[in-house]
């Protein structure tokens, strides 16, 4: 498989790309996978056996949301001044920076400096890895790469959730891992043949536009933003108070994860056969009740709460890609860009406010509280869609784009800061 080196997908005069190439990004972003998936599951472990209140864990994680959003607004400029390697490099730095910070000293506000440090890091690490590879791969095998690319990426955190279960808790031996393996995750990149995009021209973030394109598409991202950082990121803050065991906790988050490889792909297929609003409202409703079903549980047997915590993931995650779907199918190929940033920024907002909230309610009413917030946000949902369903006419089958799995986990497959560029 070989790709042609240039935006415009496929161009005669372009030399192609060496499947080697673009896998060292996708390689360098499993590696930084393992370190990630790694310290989302220590931290919090690690506060609880410090015997830190949850309220902290949740604050590292309004932190890293937090430093998200920065990454979102800034990594633009930083791009368009040293270029797509250099700032995939810096990302690279200040994210074993952040783990270091971690490893160095047990401390709240460090911490949470450190996650702030990192969620601006990695927010502009996938920018720019997306970026990149979009830029070179021919428009044939885009999908492919970019299902490679994501699936690689949700297996890299299941992976370094495992290994957590393999660390020394009372030592910096989590954090150092993860500094490990994001330098060398800095390899593949260090010694790329891929080419350097051009400079990218200024950003587009148009909230009323893209509201107007597509209401359900930008609903769905600021439902998803709140709906990953309540699941993924209060999970396991919930699991360590309830006394689950580090292993335990190690089990349930690498768990999670499948639930992103088992749904997305069924519920995208038959998402492109009918209208996607009706699988939205599937899926919206399954999170909804597998909250209920975990509020009903909560505390039983590892493998009943690994069951139901995969199923609610990958439920929650199937609502980001459905959404980004759905937004495409809606747009004109001249708004795609404008609405892809947009629905990213709505996604990293929510993604800011929601740890927020989970903060205060655990501080009131205990670490259960996300799960009620996360019920909410996917009935509310739920029932907005199903307004839409009822006043809007759908995308007939025929005129729908092809779905695409994604994580929430994980910017939108699009260059948000660079939407002056030409359209693919």
């Amino acid at each position: 498989m070989r790709a042609s080196s240039g935006t415009g997908g496929g161009e005669a005069d372009k030399s192609p790309t060496p499947t080697i190439a673009i896998a060292s990004i996708i390689v360098s972003m499993a590696l930084v996978a393992i370190g990630n998936g790694l310290l989302f599951a220590y931290i919090p472990v690690k506060l609880g056996i410090e015997g830190f209140a949850p309220t902290w864990a949740g604050s590292i994680l309004t932190g890293l949301s937090a430093g998200g959003l920065l990454g979102c607004l800034l990594t633009g400029p930083l791009v368009r001044r040293v270029g797509h390697a250099r700032s995939y490099l810096l990302f690279s730095g200040l994210i074993v920076l952040a783990n270091a910070l971690v490893a160095l000293v047990v401390d709240g506000p460090v911490w949470i400096l450190s996650r702030a440090l990192y969620g601006f890091a990695i927010s502009g690490l996938f920018i720019v890895a997306q970026s990149w590879l979009n830029d070179v791969v021919d428009n044939r095998i885009r999908g492919r790469v970019m299902a490679i690319f994501y699936v690689s990426y949700v297996v890299g955190l299941g992976t370094g959730a495992f290994l957590l279960g393999l660390a020394d808790i009372a030592t910096p031996q989590a954090p150092i891992f993860g500094i490990i393996f994001t330098a060398l995750s800095i390899m593949p990149v260090g010694m790329t043949r891929l080419a350097q995009p051009p400079a990218p021209e200024g950003g587009s973030v148009a909230w009323r536009k893209a509201w107007r394109i597509s209401p359900v598409g930008m609903a769905g991202m600021l439902a998803v933003g709140g709906l990953s950082m309540m699941i993924a990121g209060f999970a396991p803050i919930h699991a360590t108070a309830k006394g689950y065991s580090q292993g335990q906790v190690a089990t349930l988050m690498s768990a999670m994860p499948l639930g992103t490889l088992m749904f997305q792909f069924p519920l995208g297929w038959v998402s492109d056969r009918t209208d996607r609003r009706y699988v939205m409202i599937g899926a919206a409703l399954l999170v909804a009740v597998m909250g209920v079903v975990a509020i009903r549980f909560d505390g039983a047997a590892l493998l009943v709460i690994i069951a139901i915590y995969v199923v609610w993931s990958g439920a929650s995650d199937s609502i980001y890609s459905l959404s980004s779907a759905h937004g495409s199918d809606r747009a004109r190929k001249d708004e795609l860009v404008t609405l892809s940033s947009t629905m990213l920024f709505a996604w990293s907002v929510a993604g800011f406010i929601a740890p927020g909230l989970g903060t205060v309610l655990t501080a009131l009413y205990g670490t259960q509280s996300f799960i009620y917030v996360a019920i909410a946000i996917a009935a509310s949902f739920s029932a907005f869609v199903f307004w839409r369903v009822l006043k809007a006419s759908p995308v007939p089958p025929e005129e729908t784009g092809s779905f695409a799995p994604m994580s929430s986990q994980a910017p939108l497959p699009v260059d948000m800061a660079f939407s002056g560029e030409e359209e693919r």
